[in-house]
């Protein structure tokens, strides 16, 4: 009676546990579709079932929320458009926050980015009348009053994208991306100033490289002014003035759509381009702004010449030193007279000579003696034609023009110190004599320091080696004389084995895969495990445990490394790479596996299952079953992955206490509940991949109505109702007298059962899948049981939204992308 009453308690405790954290998680899941209101407060936590995305346009063509911006810590406030996920809008492009900040829509009207209680971005709207938060299908996020009025947009504030019906004004600016893998602000901007819109670097001062009234390719209207705004419309860039009348415009595209959506996007390399939204973001080739590449200013680098082939060449006068740069003259306003001007080549030009204004008319030397006298000319630029004189204090790629009469003459200062253009190289040698002898005496004092240096710290590490051999000889004999234990390689046979890790498969929350080949030409998979807390020697010893596991549904580990700090795994490779690419489709055109292929697939992960809960000398629970860990080869046969690092128990345990680890939407309820977990946590989650298996959707997925959005709920619930067909895959084509289908059904059922002890081990999934026991009919699953779990999955709509930190920011709700690992 004693014991009873404390399991009650127990389980009393473990539910009030649970009801606190459902209520705390308010904004956990599902976007808003259209708008959101005042109160709103979340992190990317909050919404990381749905790749941060809290708020759909009402057409769900775009979508806001947190971006990722490659460092998996680190995420924007974006908005991006769904079909080819290109990002077109950026609230904090310079000052990324972490998965646990808020993006907060305050009741006082104001939306603001939060990061350690402190605002780093805002729309400024405190106090005027702000009441809903708005993504338009066009793109559009606004903040609108009660009367529908504008009180702030990102069309007004645009980062590197002008979108179809964007109307960028005077006072707009463009800044691109400082580089492909870095979205903070880079060198070149897009404005309309003085009448043109012109595209110029941040140089010191600003170089202009193109402008709107200077292209060729535009079509001018009848009426000539200066341009105030451009908008995209249709396939063509169009200009307008100050009383919207259209100047000309600029067709980038041979498609004509009235209802495209293109993109004008200001890329890293200075360079506009064109793309095709709806098309899933084809580039339109045939125009690019500017259209040579040679008038991009850093297509080669300071200094370089691009050629009209595209490649580029250092001239003959900078060539001989060790890089093309290295002899100009950095500082010319403290050279002290050390410089002279050289010429660096004939026929030459630059982008920036038909913007700059030149000096008066004047004859080449005068040209040259103005910018000797002028501390910060680092280039000059003369045309004997036009007696056109053009100073620079600053220089990017210079371009090579056809035809010996065209171009300029060009001069660039350069050290006149140990230059055959000295007046007087006698004096001048004698005259360096001590600084060269001073400098090879501290150059001799520097190598003789450095080689005693050398000499004591190999000889300290050749004694830690010694000292490390002996302490570990015995234990790498040991496991290297073990029968069936995996390859122990290198750490640089397999960092040459992958290409220095290039080919990256994916990240998960305890390292990155690379894809690599072995010199015999077998394909590998590396795991490079990061932050994982195992010595060596614990490393080694688990390794030999899962290196004696071969089962043809289980992953493969061929071998490993253990060397210093670095810890890897070589797995074997999976070519059509893990099932939730295969069951999840994104597009109607992906191909669908057929029904024969998804049985097959849940048998092979039950009996891969199976024998590592029954089969191993040490009962491994893997605690991560999840689409994305089972991996499927080139015939679509499954195996179950990740299972090298999960939680090992002797044959003598039933239960374990451990940590909580896994992906949140498989979690068995028994870990919510702070209860022992066993094998049985496992077939919980593998009746959640089988549902998915069957519908081909997530187990949870906001989009589908209420009744639909928790699937296991939906699928009791159509089981009591004999209704089968609801639950399978809208675009399978099954046949209805095959029985596999109740059964698959049933046996999912079974598995995600509350109570654990009503589940069945995965040995009787793996005969019950195979037709050799038979199926009953499943009891229902406590709906309230249901009802509480769901609540870590789905926002509390009917109560109001909690201003306390939400638990999904908890370890308890890991993003789908974390990997299993060792506690």
């Amino acid at each position: 009676m004693a014991k009873r009453i404390m399991a009650f308690v127990n389980w009393v405790g473990g539910l009030y546990m649970v009801l606190i954290i459902s209520s705390r998680t308010s904004l956990c899941a599902t976007p808003n579709s259209g708008r959101i209101e005042p109160g709103f407060r979340g992190s990317q936590m909050n919404w990381i079932d749905n790749q941060g995305s809290f708020l759909f346009s009402k057409g769900q063509s775009f979508v806001c929320g947190f971006r990722n911006i490659g460092d998996v810590t680190l995420f924007t406030l974006s908005v991006w458009h769904v079909r080819s996920l290109r990002v077109v809008w950026t609230a904090n492009r310079d000052s990324p926050v972490r998965n646990s900040d808020d993006f907060v829509f305050s009741e006082d009207g104001n939306t603001y980015l939060e990061s350690n209680g402190s605002p780093i971005w805002s729309t400024n709207t405190s106090e005027k009348g702000g009441s809903s938060l708005e993504l338009q299908d066009s793109g559009n996020l606004v903040l609108l009053t009660n009367d529908s009025r504008i009180l702030w947009q990102s069309f007004a504030n645009p980062t590197d994208t002008l979108l179809s019906g964007q109307n960028f004004t005077q006072g707009m600016e463009l800044v691109s991306n400082s580089s492909s893998s870095n979205i903070s602000s880079g060198n070149y901007h897009l404005r309309i100033d003085s009448g043109d819109m012109m595209l110029l670097i941040d140089f010191n001062p600003p170089q202009l490289y193109w402008s709107m009234q200077k292209d060729t390719r535009q079509t001018i209207a009848q009426l000539s002014g200066d341009i105030y705004s451009a908008t995209l419309t249709s396939n063509s860039w169009m200009t307008y003035n100050k009383r919207g009348t259209l100047l000309g415009q600029v067709i980038f595209s041979g498609a004509s759509d009235p209802n495209a959506t293109w993109a004008a996007v200001l890329g890293p390399d200075g360079s506009i381009s064109f793309y095709n939204l709806q098309s899933g973001g084809s580039m339109a080739e045939s125009t690019t702004i500017p259209a040579s590449v040679c008038q991009k200013p850093e297509i080669c680098g300071p200094y370089y010449v691009c050629q009209e082939d595209s490649s580029c060449r250092c001239p003959p006068i900078l060539s001989s030193a060790t890089s093309c740069a290295s002899s100009v003259v950095s500082s010319p306003c403290r050279s002290n007279g050390s410089v002279r001007l050289a010429e660096i080549g004939d026929g030459l030009s630059y982008f920036a000579n038909d913007f700059i204004s030149p000096l008066e008319k004047q004859s080449l030397s005068s040209c040259q003696g103005a910018c000797q006298n002028n501390c910060s000319c680092i280039a000059l630029f003369y045309d004997n034609s036009s007696r056109r004189c053009l100073l620079y204090s600053q220089l990017g790629s210079l371009q090579q023009v056809s035809g010996p009469s065209n171009g300029y003459a060009a001069y660039i200062k350069v050290s006149n110190i140990g230059d055959n253009g000295s007046s007087n190289p006698e004096d001048g040698g004698q005259k360096h004599l001590p600084i060269i002898a001073i400098i090879i005496i501290a150059v001799m004092t520097i190598v003789v320091i450095m080689g005693l240096i050398f000499l004591v710290y190999r000889y300290h590490r050749k004694r830690r080696s010694t000292e490390s051999l002996r302490e570990s000889s015995e234990d790498d004999t040991f496991l290297e004389g073990l029968s069936g234990m995996p390859v122990r390689y290198s750490y640089r046979e397999l960092q040459l084995a992958t290409n220095n890790f290039t080919n990256k498969l994916g990240q998960g929350g305890f390292g990155s895969v690379y894809q690599g080949v072995l010199p015999d030409g077998t394909r590998i998979a590396v795991k490079q495990l990061e932050g994982i807390g195992q010595g060596k020697k614990e490393f080694r010893a688990e390794v030999s445990i899962i290196g004696g596991i071969h089962h043809v549904h289980l992953v493969r580990l061929r071998g490993f490394c253990a060397e210093g700090t670095h810890r890897l795994l070589a797995y074997e490779y999976m070519a059509k790479g893990s099932l939730d690419k295969w069951i999840f489709r994104k597009d109607e055109g992906c191909f669908l596996l057929d029904w024969d292929t998804r049985y097959n697939i849940a048998l092979a992960t039950a009996k891969g299952l199976a024998y590592l809960h029954e089969d191993c000398n040490v009962k491994i629970v893997h605690c991560d079953i999840k689409p994305e860990n089972v991996l499927l080869d080139d015939n679509f046969v499954a195996k179950v992955s990740d299972f090298g690092l999960a939680k090992l128990m002797t044959r003598e345990q039933s239960h374990v206490f451990t940590t909580l680890r896994g992906t949140r939407g498989y979690l068995a309820p028994e870990w919510i509940t702070n209860y022992a977990i066993s094998e049985k946590s496992d077939v919980y989650s593998f009746g959640m991949v089988l549902l998915e298996i069957i519908g081909g959707r997530k187990n949870f997925d906001p989009v589908e109505s209420s009744e639909k959005a928790h699937f296991p709920s939906y699928a009791f619930k159509k089981m009591e109702e004999g209704k089968l067909k609801d639950i399978i895959d809208e675009n399978l084509h099954c046949d209805e007298k095959d029985e596999r289908v109740e059964i698959a059904i049933r046996i999912a059922l079974w598995c995600i059962q509350e109570d654990m002890s009503l589940r069945p081990p995965m040995t009787k999934v793996a005969q019950m899948l195979e037709g050799i026991m038979e199926v009953p009919q499943p009891p229902t699953s406590s709906q309230f049981g249901f009802r509480v779990y769901s609540n870590f999955l789905k926002p509390i709509s009917e109560g109001g939204t909690s201003s306390d930190p939400s638990d999904c920011n908890s370890d308890a709700f890991l993003s789908a992308v974390r990997l299993s690992g060792p506690r």
